[in-house]
């Protein structure tokens, strides 16, 4: 059995050609314990709709563009290489006010389930 799994999900041109601009990763790597999406989205594109997660949280990472992530009524100017983590219970929405699309990284994980990261959950071989 392999020790990886590998998807070559596209390049960003082609995520922006695929229905609401995502490419969720979650299926396609066979991932237990996250969800991870790649965004492309135009300008003017803004979620129809505020949501909320009952035992994730998220994290959306801008890798390019400009736009506004509004939680709970607050509006957070975000630009590439802002990060944003939303918590659980938290209603969420994102939008694209820039002049160019907006490609962001958004991951999706159990709130409070890290337990270790970096080098102490690492071995050396």
């Amino acid at each position: 059995m392999s020790k990886y799994t590998k998807s070559d999900f596209g390049s960003m041109s082609e995520i922006a050609k695929r229905e609401n601009g995502k490419a969720f990763l979650h299926d396609a790597l066979n991932l237990t314990s996250c969800e991870v999406s790649i965004n492309v989205v135009p300008v003017g594109f803004k979620v129809p709709f505020n949501h909320l997660h009952h035992q994730n949280e998220e994290v959306y990472i801008i890798l390019s563009g400009a736009g506004i992530i509004t939680v709970d009524g607050e509006q957070i100017p975000v630009v590439a290489g802002s990060a944003v983590r939303v918590a659980t219970g938290a209603a969420r929405t994102i939008e694209n006010t820039g002049n160019g699309e907006m490609q962001f990284i958004c991951i999706q994980a159990r709130e409070n389930s890290l337990t270790q990261f970096g080098f102490a959950d690492a071995a050396m071989c």
